[in-house]
């Protein structure tokens, strides 16, 4: 039942999608859901890199849910590792009486990162999602450095929470908490090093980046410029945050992008990806810059309830496993490389391993818009009309293939499939792509 290709047997949506989405404007905010006669589908199912919808049809899946299912969409041997935690224990007292599972994945991720690459120690945050990965990163770069400035970079997204909000670049995120926010952010051009005279760097503790942009467009930066940063940190004395939620855990065709630079952060932030479809998220610091936490005496500072969860901890152990005997890394890059090429024939294109993005330019279309492109506007897009790269979302939708636009204009076409996908599931997707380029 996996490597199938889509099998249509309703209009897209179909009726029960279509019901579903009406009930859930009844119920939902207006903000959440995007709904159009062309919008959304509702999963009811998904194996590998296939979901079947309410209505029974089968898609291939390019976006592994935002990145998260890389060991594929209800990996076996995940799901077998949450059944056997749920019906031992859901639930513990993460700061206060944790699960060993806690212990044993935050000894996994320490192997995976500081230990890998530089034998040396490191400390875990445990979080629930990105964002809140990237406030505890935050936050322990304030304790460390007693410095609340950070510099992040234009297109950077960190997520929507406050403390990740600041950091995050686009407008359309900010703009209506402007004046909630606490406005400790510096943003400087992507791919550039940071201009000190435009700043008070005396204020500043950290610098937060992501080593490829993902809903920025999935941007690659210069080859010189992590390293690059790398020094401009020592030289200051800042601390430099990777924030790795997207990229991490194989995507890129390494176990984290950094490590296609050979850059060594103070502090990584992952998620997404490290359970397989399971709310967990973690900072990971060297532990010099972690021992600046003061010792618990009986009352964390940073905490919540749901710390460390015990089935969070199982997926993410049993996801990790996967990614090591599936050999995740070396198949993202050469199925990577494989997409690539074929894309690379139909416009710019870039990203590494399963990251990729095809690029249409900052335009409304980026060439004469296509017949029956809709002229509404998309979930995530700008007032004013869709761009080329919405309206192949949608016409890929209709064709049984998921895929969704990225980029702060929607310029780009994000294709970052589960890594067990197969090269006919690409192959079929990246043909029916081509057809309606040349429609």
């Amino acid at each position: 039942m996996t490597g199938l290709l889509p099998l249509m047997c309703t209009r897209i949506p179909g009726a029960k999608s279509r019901a579903l989405a009406r009930q859930l404007r009844g119920c939902e905010s207006h903000n959440i859901t995007f709904v159009s006669d062309r919008w959304p589908i509702f999963w009811e199912r998904a194996r590998g890199a296939n979901v079947w919808d309410a209505d029974g049809n089968r898609y291939i899946d390019l976006t592994a849910a935002f990145g998260v299912a890389s060991v594929g969409h209800n990996n076996p041997r995940v799901v077998a590792a949450i059944r056997r935690q749920a019906a031992k224990l859901l639930h513990a007292m993460g700061d206060v009486h944790p699960n060993e599972l806690k212990l044993r994945l935050a000894q996994e991720l320490v192997a995976l990162t500081f230990k890998r690459w530089a034998a040396a120690d490191a400390h875990v945050i445990f979080a629930n999602s990105g964002a809140e990965a990237v406030e505890a990163a935050l936050k322990t770069a304030a304790i460390h450095t007693k410095r609340p400035g950070v510099i992040a970079f234009t297109g950077g997204y960190h997520g929507l929470t406050y403390g990740a909000l600041d950091v995050t670049w686009r407008k359309h995120f900010r703009g209506p908490f402007t004046k909630q926010l606490g406005h400790f952010t510096t943003h400087m051009p992507f791919g550039r090093l940071p201009d000190v005279s435009r700043m008070k760097l005396a204020r500043i503790g950290a610098v937060l980046v992501e080593p490829i942009q993902g809903r920025g467009g999935i941007v690659v930066p210069p080859d010189d410029f992590l390293p690059a940063l790398r020094a401009f940190c020592d030289h200051h004395g800042l601390l430099l945050i990777f924030d790795e939620v997207y990229t991490g855990f194989c995507r890129t065709g390494r176990w984290f992008a950094c490590e296609h630079w050979n850059v060594v952060p103070n502090i990584i932030c992952v998620g997404k990806a490290m359970s397989g479809g399971f709310p967990i998220a973690a900072c990971v610091g060297n532990k010099k810059v972690m021992d600046s936490w003061p010792k618990s005496e009986g009352e964390a500072i940073h905490t919540s309830t749901f710390l460390g969860n015990p089935l969070g901890c199982a997926a993410s152990l049993a996801a990790i496993t996967e990614m090591k005997r599936s050999e995740l890394c070396v198949r993202a890059e050469k199925l990577g490389a494989h997409l690539a090429s074929r894309l690379a024939k139909l416009g710019c294109v870039r990203g590494k391993g399963l990251m990729l993005g095809l690029c249409f330019g900052e335009s409304v279309y980026g060439r004469a818009r296509p017949p029956g492109a809709p002229k509404t506007a998309f979930m995530r897009g700008r007032p004013g009309g869709p761009s080329l790269p919405v309206y192949l979302a949608e016409q890929l939708l209709q064709r049984g293939i998921i895929a969704i636009p990225e980029g702060d204009r929607n310029e780009v076409l994000g294709l970052t499939p589960p890594l067990t996908i197969t090269r006919r599931q690409l192959d079929y997707s990246i043909d029916a792509l081509v057809a309606l380029l040349n429609r």
